[in-house]
């Protein structure tokens, strides 16, 4: 197995990273079907920054291809590919069955096809085994298998990468377990960890996420009360952290790719069998509701400072859905943008992380390109961008008129600093 050809479908922030470090050691394809994505690769950037330019010229057997036919040649598969929510908040499979579509018509006997896409349990063997065998006219488990190694990658963090980061696998049969566990450990020196089951392992990364997504929602809970008692949340968590096994959790905004979003897709099976989640929803509800939360007490903040709300100007600091990075899926920021708006607000967003492009398609936002000293009523640290950490009290507060609102949510800036802390 180990000899031969890697394709890894969908090179995002999850496949890139995995195929530059196939591409070190095997004969990899990078399969993708954005023009503009092949091309920056092949010129050896990564927009997305999570791949440095000299890594990707290291991996010397990696190609990159928008063809079906490229991929006959290849005899493991590895998927991937977004696995967001619609509309509605329910799973969409949609790239996902894509992608395995596009991966039955080339299927041969003895292939092997992994997913690493975040799913519920059960959706490897449910949802896209049946494309598969479909589109092939193979059989599944006689005639080509599965594995479900789950992605663990942390857009914009640079200490823990693919590499470094244990990684769970699963197969189909405990003969393709081993040989998919190998693959992996080939790779990964932080070792691996070989599930009994695909749905064990499908199970582990959804609930690794809603685990954080809880939590999360907890502290938010506990700022909003803490708020309403005039106590300082961050004041009150470093007390609590000086115990050894309290969870170093702070209040926030929930976006991105994964804990904004995977905790639907386990709820969405748990109602499916007849569960209905309580504690979990309960969690996503609070978590969705912090934008607006937040727009509300910057409104009344202004007020009590006889700001006139009405055409007053903020500025949003940072859209991306965390710090140090250019990633804009479900980002959250966009919710106290729009809140904010409702109220009359003439709201600017500045990043320099992101593309302008990018956030005026996927939002309809355009940030500014700079700032001007004396021009805002309201500041919202949104983001904990390297360049607003580094930011001085005085240099954040000369972008305000006379009298304006400083709103930190994520304490970057002192307390005494600010009029207002999540």
């Amino acid at each position: 197995m180990l000899d031969k050809s890697i394709a890894v479908v969908g090179l995002g922030y999850v496949g890139l990273p995995l195929a530059v470090e196939f591409g070190k050691k095997y004969p990899t394809l990078g399969f993708d079907i954005s023009p503009s994505r092949l091309a920056e690769l092949r010129e050896g950037y990564d927009s997305t920054l999570e791949v440095e330019n000299d890594e990707l010229a290291a991996a010397t057997q990696l190609s990159f291809s928008s063809q079906i036919e490229d991929l006959r040649a290849c005899t493991v598969f590895i998927v991937t590919v977004p696995t967001p929510i619609n509309e509605n908040k329910q799973p969409d499979l949609g790239p996902l069955l894509r992608a395995s579509e596009t991966i039955g018509k080339v299927l041969k006997k003895g292939d092997v096809v992994i997913y690493e896409s975040t799913v519920y349990p059960g959706a490897t063997e449910e949802d896209c085994v049946p494309v598969l065998e479909r589109e092939s006219g193979l059989r599944f488990n006689q005639d080509f298998f599965c594995g479900y190694s789950p992605e663990r990658i942390n857009p914009g963090d640079k200490d823990h990468r693919v590499t470094s980061i244990l990684k769970v696998t699963s197969g189909s049969t405990p003969e393709v377990a081993e040989t998919v566990d190998r693959l992996y450990r080939s790779i990964i020196t932080a070792g691996t960890h070989k599930a009994s089951s695909i749905r064990v392992a499908e199970a582990a990364k959804v609930i690794e996420n809603t685990q954080r997504d809880v939590n999360i929602g907890l502290i938010n809970e506990l700022a909003l009360i803490f708020n309403k008692l005039g106590i300082d949340t961050e004041e009150v968590l470093k007390a609590a952290g000086t115990k050894w096994n309290f969870l170093p959790f702070r209040p926030g905004l929930v976006g991105g790719h994964c804990i904004g979003v995977d905790p639907y897709y386990l709820t969405y099976k748990a109602q499916s069998v007849g569960y209905h989640p309580e504690i979990i929803l309960a969690g996503r509800r609070l978590n969705d509701g912090m934008g607006a939360y937040v727009a509300s007490q910057l409104v009344k903040t202004m007020l009590k400072k006889r700001i006139h709300v009405t055409g007053a100007r903020v500025l949003v600091m940072g859209l991306a859905f965390k710090e140090n990075c250019p990633d804009l899926r479900n980002t959250r920021v966009v919710d106290i943008i729009h809140e904010l708006e409702d109220y009359g607000v003439e709201v600017d967003c500045y990043d320099p992380w992101v593309k302008a492009a990018e956030a005026k398609g996927e939002y309809g936002i355009k940030p500014v390109e700079s700032l001007v000293d004396g021009t805002y009523d309201a500041i919202i640290l949104a983001v904990a961008h390297k360049q607003f950490v580094e930011m001085s009290a005085e240099a954040l507060h000369a972008l305000g008129k006379p009298k304006h609102v400083v709103y930190d949510l994520k304490y970057i800036q002192p307390a005494e600093a600010c009029d207002l802390r999540l």
